[in-house]
């Protein structure tokens, strides 16, 4: 058996077509890699916004984890981190639960205990369970609400269902569902906006909410900036939504159905020519002209001088960084510089990016984190000088890592002029050792 990790080019799986995408990359075709992800601890109950996280975005909120003592145990992590101290409780599922259900009977006394145990009222109790309640087919709604008639105050759920990853509702996107599904009707503000798709804010210096405002908005809200629940349930107030990541695009219909909200949906780009026609869209559906000259040159000038000083860096970019891989390998190189592999799941919606990556960059090398094979993956066979997000600097840790993945979100230009910055503080010669290594966690 040939052991090496297996790839193909942009070219292969342009000419292939999302339809007829090679097993290796599919992965409910195959066994699955248990990938870089991991080992950067961005499992669902750890580091990064996966559901745990997710669950408690609402100011005030706790949960409840219904799960065998294997599945709960990452929790542990989240739970030293200060700002989920004392949120995070469990009721651990034995082996008689798991063949006869019977844990279902105890969930609504256990929401109880957590709320009667804490010195303040929650909010809120997020009740997560894993994929042994999927098996189970288990009615999780109505548990839910068993739970709120017991106690009181909103119990909603949340799946760590891996099994559904690839369903028409996985996990990330249900959560969010579950946690706008808590608005209730307000009377609606024209001068109030949301923006729904990240649990963290967008970087301050975002010029987003300054064109915003030039359009006389007055509120712009997000699910972590809000400081209390009640502030939360505030965002019923607004007159339409700002769709800034594919993941909340049900809970945004859900939202135009239920409280009359509309939204319109924009893409996190790294292409500056297509973050100005994005802009322009935008102000053509709002009837308005974004005056954008200084945030696009001030993006341009900070791609220019890195490009100045490194124009011949090579990069290789994962799937764990604030960016879809596939379009933030179609700007490197339209901006001049060579992308050697890209480490991500190819889709429907990024395969826009792939096709023209392919026409670009042909040679460029496809892999899936979750593909068996990448066991035997060798960096020698394929060096860079730079890899973007954790999962690629696993795989090269010969190269300098810039690890791109903090929970507040760059996006629009401001994305643009600190991705570049920061890829020169990492790369300057007459950086520190401890500038390099602050910029690579």
């Amino acid at each position: 058996m040939e052991r090496t990790a297996r790839c193909f080019t942009a070219a292969e799986l342009a000419q292939c077509g999302i339809d007829n995408l090679p097993d290796e990359l599919v992965s409910n075709r195959h066994l699955i890699y248990s990938s870089p992800a991991t080992l950067a601890f961005n499992s669902p109950g750890a580091e990064g916004f996966g559901v745990k996280r997710a669950g408690l975005a609402i100011p005030g909120s706790v949960m409840l984890i219904v799960a065998p003592g294997c599945c709960g145990r990452n929790t542990s992590i989240v739970s030293e981190l200060p700002a989920y101290r004392n949120r995070f409780f469990y009721l651990t599922m034995g082996e008689t639960d798991i063949v006869t259900g019977r844990h279902l009977k105890k969930i609504p006394q256990a929401v109880e205990e957590v709320v009667d145990c804490l010195a303040e009222r929650p909010s809120l109790v997020m009740i997560c369970i894993t994929c042994v309640d999927a098996l189970l087919g288990t009615d999780m709604e109505r548990v839910c609400r068993r739970a709120e008639e017991r106690v009181g105050l909103p119990v909603r759920p949340c799946y760590m269902y891996a099994l559904t990853r690839e369903g028409r509702r996985p996990p990330m996107v249900h959560v969010r569902q579950s946690l706008y599904s808590l608005l209730e009707p307000r009377r609606k503000r024209a001068t109030s906006v949301n923006l729904l798709g990240f649990f963290a804010p967008l970087v301050d210096d975002c010029e987003l909410y300054r064109y915003l405002r030039d359009l006389g908005v007055k509120q712009v809200r997000e699910t972590s900036r809000c400081a209390s629940f009640d502030e939360f349930q505030n965002m019923a107030e607004a007159n339409f939504n700002l769709v800034l990541h594919p993941e909340a695009r049900f809970a945004a219909a859900d939202l135009q159905e239920r409280l009359q909200i509309p939204s319109i949906e924009l893409t996190r780009l790294y292409q500056l020519d297509r973050i100005r026609r994005q802009y322009q869209a935008l102000g053509q559906v709002l009837g308005a002209q974004f005056d954008d000259e200084a945030d696009y040159a001030a993006a341009e000038a900070a791609l220019n001088a890195f490009r100045a000083a490194h124009p011949n860096a090579t990069f290789a970019i994962g799937e764990c960084l604030n960016a879809d891989p596939f379009e933030l390998a179609l700007a490197l190189t339209r901006y001049g510089f060579t992308v050697r592999e890209v480490f991500g799941t190819v889709q429907a919606e990024n395969f826009v990016f792939l096709r023209r990556l392919a026409e670009l960059s042909p040679e460029t090398r496809i892999y899936s984190n979750m593909e068996p094979t990448m066991l035997y993956y060798d960096a020698a066979d394929c060096p860079v000088d730079v890899a973007l997000g954790k999962d690629a600097g696993w795989y090269h840790p010969e190269a300098a890592c810039l690890a791109w993945n903090s929970d507040v979100q760059p996006y629009g230009y401001a994305a643009v002029r600190r991705l570049f910055e920061a890829l020169d503080q990492l790369l300057c010669p007459e950086g520190t050792a401890s500038d390099a290594e602050e910029v690579r966690s």
